[in-house]
């Protein structure tokens, strides 16, 4: 970390600051916080293919059990053997 301190809780190392953010709220702070700016560079666009329907509820207990989206297990997936089939 810099020798700066933060400007909220004018601590000057991590564990510091999270002491600090474990006692206070946000909240409390928010006339004090800056505004951000930043730009969204994801390039992806969206396909949509049939599932066969016996599948879909299975890849839904599945993607529930490993704790992410229906989505994010299919793509995974489609690119282990996307990759796999290009080597």
């Amino acid at each position: 970390m810099t020798k700066n301190k933060t400007s909220i809780s004018k601590q000057d190392s991590y564990s510091k600051i999270g002491e600090f953010w474990d006692t206070n709220d946000l909240a409390d702070f928010w006339d004090e916080t800056k505004d951000a700016e930043f730009e969204n560079a994801i390039d992806s666009q969206t396909y949509y293919f049939a599932l066969d329907s016996k599948i879909s509820p299975k890849l839904n207990e599945i993607a529930v059990k490993r704790g992410v989206s229906p989505e994010s297990l299919i793509n995974r997936w489609l690119k282990e053997k996307v990759d796999a089939e290009l080597k």
